[in-house]
């Protein structure tokens, strides 16, 4: 039945896009790195509405989505920061680390394929997230790296800072911080403050940050999320 085989041959083309973006990464290709990442996601959002809409959901078709994400979001975004590690500019007491640092990066790719696991492990993410999700992650990293490439290569103090927001972000894909739900239920305010205060503010965000705007609105995403998960506690 050829209909059972297409939302996998979808998720096969998201792994396909992630080797092609790892393969211009390590070629400092970034630009076209960030395009194929953003094209595996098309087909990562497709793939399981697809299987879905067919009704031929599977095991195998939910264990090959994770992979294919492994790579496109995870190794991909990664070795974009590889390369970038490898020509910016040190500072001298991490001058003579400076062949084997980069392959710090590699530290996001090992935590986004365990932010993986434990989604389709954990129940409660059905109609939200805990945690960032790695696509978000993968924008995260491949806007910054192409948009703000200037700025990261402008000082050595900015090696420590990379090093240190690939911890941080490692850390919030497998945190337990809820991230609120994009989807709108009701169009009304109340119950969608959040929402909308966050989708107005992405408007300008794209007009003065441009590329890097996605990194940016990642970042505010991550942190209303918090606030808004304080304000549930302090209830």
């Amino acid at each position: 039945m050829v209909k059972k085989h297409i939302p996998n041959t979808i998720t096969c083309c998201n792994l396909v896009s992630g080797c092609v973006a790892t393969a211009f990464a390590f070629g400092g290709q970034e630009g076209m790195a960030l395009a194929f990442i953003v094209i595996g996601a098309v087909f990562d959002f497709f793939d399981g509405m697809t299987a879905r809409l067919l009704g031929v959901s599977s095991p195998i078709g939910k264990e090959l989505d994770s992979l294919a994400d492994c790579v496109t979001f995870g190794v991909a975004p990664a070795t974009m920061v590889f390369f970038e590690l490898g020509v910016m500019d040190y500072p001298s007491w991490l001058e003579p680390l400076r062949p084997v640092l980069p392959f710090f990066a590699y530290v996001m790719a090992a935590f986004s394929a365990l932010r993986l696991a434990k989604f389709n492990l954990d129940e409660r993410q059905a109609t939200s997230f805990i945690g960032l999700p790695t696509p978000a992650n993968a924008l995260f990293w491949g806007s910054l790296v192409v948009g703000a490439q200037g700025l990261l290569e402008s000082s050595p103090l900015m090696v420590p800072a990379v090093l240190v927001m690939v911890l941080v972000s490692s850390f919030v894909m497998v945190s337990e911080i809820p991230m609120f739900a994009l989807k709108f239920k009701h169009w009304g305010w109340r119950g969608n403050e959040l929402k909308y205060v966050f989708a107005v503010s992405c408007v300008p965000l794209l007009a003065i940050f441009r590329i890097s705007a996605f990194a940016v609105i990642v970042a505010w995403y991550v942190i209303l999320s918090a606030y808004a998960n304080i304000k549930d506690k302090n209830r």
